[in-house]
């Protein structure tokens, strides 16, 4: 169990949605944000891997399942990414019936996918600009963000083949284990710092419902 600290400026509600597309693991380490979101937040849980929060006067504080090593078997080749949508673990194979699983954030329902894809490429603090369909749903949020801490795509980015649909960083790591997205998979900044790292341009990704 690991203990974090997160500092943040004051988060704007308009990145709620975040970025493709943007509520609260028991177990795991907490971590702490110094920023007062203007939503609310509560310790309910829906499933046991939906994430737990807890609104205070410093901030939030909320669970966080930290990265591990465990055993995987795949017939997949080593640098293979897997996404379990419906436990919400993102699975790097390692070879020899190991892999490296992360804990993620999937799309909401009526935005979820499956399919086959590969990393196209990759981008260091990218920029957002949030689709038509995104900004139907809220007018109000900016067209443009660029990369930073703010940005809802978060530290990293690895895009899939020619779709819109990104695997990437946040600027809510609280909300990582669940299902708020519309199809991206989010990973906390750290994690997806760590999966950049490791990722190769061209690598296969499966997403399973």
């Amino acid at each position: 169990m690991r203990i974090f600290v997160v500092l943040a400026s004051v988060i704007l509600a308009a990145f709620a949605l975040a970025g493709c597309a943007s509520s609260g693991a028991t177990g795991g380490a907490q971590a702490y944000a110094s920023a007062k979101p203007k939503y609310h937040v509560s310790r309910q849980q829906v499933t046991s891997r939906d994430p737990w929060t807890l609104q205070t006067p410093f901030g939030i504080v909320y669970s966080e399942t930290p990265r591990q090593t465990v055993a995987y078997r795949s017939s997949q080749a080593p640098g293979t990414i897997i996404v379990d949508t419906k436990n919400r673990y993102l699975y790097y194979v390692l070879g020899r019936d190991k892999a490296l699983r992360y804990s993620i954030a999937v799309g909401r329902e009526g935005y979820s996918w499956s399919g086959v894809s590969t990393v196209s490429q990759k981008r260091e603090w990218p920029d957002w600009t949030p689709t038509p369909s995104i900004l139907k749903h809220d007018p109000s949020l900016p067209r443009h963000v660029a990369g930073g801490y703010d940005n809802p795509l978060g530290a990293r980015a690895l895009y899939l083949g020619g779709t819109l649909y990104r695997i990437h960083g946040t600027n809510e790591p609280w909300r990582i284990g669940s299902a708020v997205s519309s199809g991206c998979i989010r990973l906390s900044n750290n994690d997806i710092i760590d999966l950049y790292n490791r990722t190769k341009v061209g690598a296969k990704v499966i997403v399973r419902q």
